[in-house]
């Protein structure tokens, strides 16, 4: 695909525009819709947000931290999903794919069996949303943005 120049025309026939999430309260109330309708039983999340400071090169395209603290005698529990800010022009599928696998590890803190199973259950396409991103990801690297308003 990449040799015949076939990739670009590829992913815009899949996915011909960009989703419409552009702030992070937009991509909080997103993902709490995904988070509700899958995973209600799931820890609270404190915070979601696109992080700028989250690198491609270490194949992070998504962050999910834990955080806990005390305050007086009390220990404070905080989750937060951070989404790589390279994803702000995302086709909706992959930002969707991203939550996804950032909700699972509420759950499951591992890339193991269970992990997977989880993100199949809840997006029964992951797999081959997984395999897009690598797609896009190597168009971003080697031709820049899919998008021309990017």
């Amino acid at each position: 695909m990449i040799g015949a120049q076939k990739l670009q025309p590829f992913l815009l026939e899949k996915y011909p525009a960009p989703h419409e999430i552009r702030t992070d309260k937009a991509l909080y109330e997103y993902v709490m819709a995904i988070k509700n309708r899958a995973m209600q039983q799931s820890p609270p999340l404190s915070k979601v947000l696109f992080d700028a400071k989250i690198k491609m090169r270490n194949q992070a395209l998504g962050v999910h931290k834990f955080i806990s603290r005390v305050q007086g005698g009390n220990l404070k529990a905080k989750n937060e999903i951070r989404i790589a800010s390279t994803f702000r022009s995302a086709p909706e599928p992959l930002l969707r794919m991203i939550v996804v696998h950032e909700l699972a590890h509420l759950k499951e803190k591992d890339h193991n069996k269970a992990f997977y199973k989880l993100c199949e259950h809840i997006l029964p396409a992951y797999h081959q949303l997984e395999f897009d991103m690598r797609l896009y990801l190597t168009h971003l690297d080697l031709s820049g943005p899919l998008y021309k308003k990017e």
